[in-house]
């Protein structure tokens, strides 16, 4: 997964266990793409300063997922409904003529949705 990608939906689960502080200086960062340099002006803090909190956010964000494992989670069950809906695709346009099969495959998935939550 790309980094940015990653950081953002990192943040969207865990942001809020960030202090006020870290929130805004991560939030310049991963969304508002601004430097270190900027952050640090608006923040009245050094660029050495920035960068050590964004580290910090990054180390203690993927400690968050390593113990609650909520992004993994998310991305696995969306995945299951994409599948889903491919296979709902599909049967529409009569490429599966099996219904049994069909339905077999659709309730697998949503019994492996149901698993996760």
């Amino acid at each position: 997964m790309e980094k940015i990608v990653e950081q953002g939906l990192l943040y969207d689960f865990y942001g809020e266990l960030l202090t006020r502080h870290q929130q805004e200086i991560y939030e310049g960062i991963v969304y508002e793409n601004l430097s270190l340099g900027e952050i640090a002006e608006v923040q009245g803090i050094s660029r050495q300063a920035v960068h050590d909190i964004v580290k910090r956010c990054d180390r203690t964000l993927l400690e968050y997922e390593a113990k609650l494992k909520l992004v993994a989670r998310f991305t696995s069950i969306k995945d299951k409904i994409s599948e889903i809906n491919r296979l709902s695709r599909q049967y529409e346009s009569r490429e599966i003529l099996d219904a049994v099969s069909f339905g077999t495959q659709i309730r697998e998935l949503s019994e492996r949705i149901m698993q996760e939550l």
